[in-house]
């Protein structure tokens, strides 16, 4: 009897305990329920008969195809589940990225087969995700012309742009790419078709890039002119125009009062996510190296040409599971990324710090101004010499990430912001070229010779190392890029100088040897 009560008390615990967590189970996923409820109704139109609906996916600067901030954020495998989706829910959908997606990236620098992969890995990856449609951004022109020329040729998706043309001896052309040994000129406007049923819709896309990137084999013509240009053109072939541009937000809002009629203009160049509205006009950029997309869903009434627009900022993170054929083509380009990365550091993925602060890498700050990751640089130079020198400097086009850095950061990302690496130098030059080489980095605003440095101030006119003014007869100990020695940035600065009294050159067992090892160790040790 005692043993049929033990077993009857027992059973009735698990009964409470089953019924608990089914109570809970229940409640969470009501809460879930309601929570997808309500971005349906917030982000979904209730379809009417007789209207159009489309979708468009929209990435803008795209450099790493893998994850960042260790495996947290990001992911070109996870955005096309996110397209998969879009696809599901409505087959009318767009995949679009709004320039600067070829360079910078660590993957680009490398070499296979003899050539560095420059973007290559890049295309591979949109061409499997089945990209609609892409506009220049400024980076796109990093690379040489022949580079360029067989990333385009490479791509399966569109290009597009009005006021970006081929210089070729002095007369320009549009870009073209070649397909079965045929030239196919790229065009200054795109026409995407739409079914619904028997009835087709036409949206036209215009585009144009800032002009930041001077190439001899680039012609830049007027942003606003060959926008308003190609929108005039486009307009009477088309139901809906929009714009997909890689331009300052300060451009886009320009662009967007000259021509009040497009619904939503689908930005890049600013890396950090931003949605406006100028008059009707709807900007949106979404977050680089796509830490989130922007999902732009639209309605059009053939009846009344009304346009109406939802657009949605999906987070980009862990919780989205990756597309298993975009994700076997980044796996294969990140094995041969480590494989190049262990010939310097065995653990490439190991967590070396936490930023407390985001750590600004973008090209415009290490070209023009003192940043945090250039003086970071800087006082690793100092320490892989046991700071044993007066002063450290490097030119700030080192820094090629064109990224902030949050949070954890591993190896990789220290490899991503110099990818060229190289080595830290001492020299021991006098204080009067010391002068001048500051001068001259001080005044290279906007270019990759202007100089990020540590222990160097100004006060008024006038330099100094450590807090006292420079002597020109004096001799230094400078911590120095290798690439800065060669006269490239600052063409006085060779080792030919006379006052160049001598150059170290580390040995490969030494910290200085691997720009990155060292600012590597130095961060471990913080």
């Amino acid at each position: 009897m005692k043993l049929f009560r033990s077993l009857l008390y027992i059973l009735l615990l698990v009964v409470i305990v089953a019924c608990v967590i089914s109570s809970k189970t229940i409640t969470k996923n009501s809460s879930k329920t309601n929570q997808s409820k309500k971005l349906k109704e917030r982000y979904l139109f209730k379809k009417e008969p007789g209207k159009f609906y489309f979708t468009v996916l929209q990435l803008n600067d795209v450099y790493e195809i893998a994850p960042i901030q260790g495996g947290k954020y990001g992911g070109m495998a996870r955005v096309e589940t996110v397209h998969q989706e879009l696809l599901n829910e409505n087959p009318n959908t767009m995949l679009v990225l709004a320039g600067d997606f070829l360079n910078p990236s660590l993957l680009g620098t490398i070499k296979v087969d003899g050539e560095r992969v420059r973007g290559k890995q890049m295309v591979e990856v949109m061409n499997t995700m089945n990209f609609d449609l892409v506009t220049f951004g400024n980076h796109e022109f990093d690379l040489s012309y022949n580079q360029l020329q067989n990333r385009l040729n490479e791509s399966d998706f569109e290009w597009v742009s009005a006021n970006v043309l081929h210089n070729k001896e002095g007369k320009s052309h549009y870009f073209h790419k070649i397909k079965d040994g045929k030239k196919e000129a790229l065009n200054d406007s795109y026409i995407q078709e739409f079914y619904n049923g028997k009835n087709s819709l036409k949206v036209g896309f215009i585009s144009v890039c800032l002009p930041s990137n001077p190439r001899s084999y680039v012609t830049y013509n007027d942003i606003y002119i060959e926008a308003e240009r190609s929108y005039n053109e486009i307009k009477n072939q088309v139901d809906v125009v929009l714009g997909l541009t890689h331009v300052k937000i300060e451009e886009d809002r320009e662009i967007a009062k000259m021509l009040p009629n497009l619904p939503l203009i689908m930005g890049g160049h600013e890396h950090t996510n931003n949605y406006e509205t100028i008059g009707n006009v709807k900007i949106a950029k979404a977050d680089a190296n796509a830490k989130t997309v922007y999902i732009h869903r639209f309605e059009y009434d053939p009846l009344t040409k009304n346009t109406k627009l939802k657009s949605e900022l999906k987070t980009i993170d862990d919780s989205i599971l990756d597309d298993e054929r975009v994700g076997g083509v980044v796996n294969k380009w990140q094995k041969i990324l480590k494989t190049k990365i262990k010939e310097v550091v065995s653990n490439p993925e190991e967590v070396i710090y936490v930023a407390k602060e985001p750590l600004d890498a973008r090209d415009t700050p290490v070209r023009s101004q003192q940043t945090n990751i250039g003086e970071l640089i800087a006082r690793a130079m100092s320490f892989a010499y046991k700071d044993k020198v007066d002063c450290a400097l490097i030119n700030g086009g080192s820094i090629r990430i064109d990224d902030v850095l949050t949070g954890e950061i591993d190896a990789v990302d220290i490899f991503r912001v110099l990818p060229y690496g190289g080595s830290i130098l001492k020299i021991d030059i006098k204080g009067s070229l010391l002068n001048q080489v500051l001068d001259y980095g001080a005044k290279a605003v906007g270019t990759g010779a202007y100089l990020q440095h540590y222990d160097v101030s100004k006060v008024g006119e006038k330099w100094r190392v450590k807090n006292k003014p420079i002597e020109d007869n004096k001799t230094y100990s400078v911590a120095i890029s290798d690439y800065l020695i060669k006269g490239f940035d600052i063409p006085f600065l060779k080792e030919s100088n006379t006052e160049v009294i001598k150059v170290y050159i580390p040995k490969p067992e030494e910290l200085a040897y691997d720009i990155r090892r060292a600012i590597i160790q130095y961060l471990k040790n913080q």
